[in-house]
């Protein structure tokens, strides 16, 4: 399998850690970078867009609750770029909101992931994090296999 190269847009740092490890446990070659918020990804990106510099990801993992650029904000100006636009996103949140899914799949989300909390008191589960991150990113780096 040809190493994936993923771009993990994400302000919790948990969250950052969890992907990284359950990266780890999959046995598949990656190339992780990270970006704490919208603003801070798109950077990284204009930059990688430039003549010489050959980084694009395969595969973009997206929250959506984020300061500064939200996760809408931050896909609505990449599915306006040419050079951005393919680029598969797979929205990995707390948000179950109609109102996400839809400008979401509006957007042409490749993916809608709803991160596991605990049921009374509303917080993300760090003991089912890891295994959700393990599940879905098998299966993303998996389907995108041919990308």
């Amino acid at each position: 399998m040809k190493k994936k190269t993923i771009m993990l847009v994400e302000d919790d740092e948990l969250d950052v850690m969890s992907v990284r490890r359950s990266l780890n446990t999959l046995d598949l070659p990656y190339e992780l970078y990270t970006a704490f918020n919208g603003i801070e990804a798109l950077e990284m990106l204009r930059v990688a867009t430039k003549p010489g510099i050959e980084f694009l990801p395969d595969i973009l993992l997206l929250d959506l609750n984020m300061p500064r650029m939200n996760g809408l904000e931050f896909l609505t100006v990449i599915r306006a770029d040419d050079r951005l636009k393919t680029i598969p996103v797979y929205i990995m949140t707390t948000s179950g909101e109609q109102t996400d899914r839809v400008a979401t799949d509006r957007l042409g989300v490749s993916g809608y992931l709803i991160k596991p909390m605990a049921y009374s008191s509303g917080y993300k589960r760090v003991d089912s994090m890891e295994l959700f991150f393990q599940f879905y990113l098998r299966k993303i780096m998996t389907e995108t296999q041919d990308v």
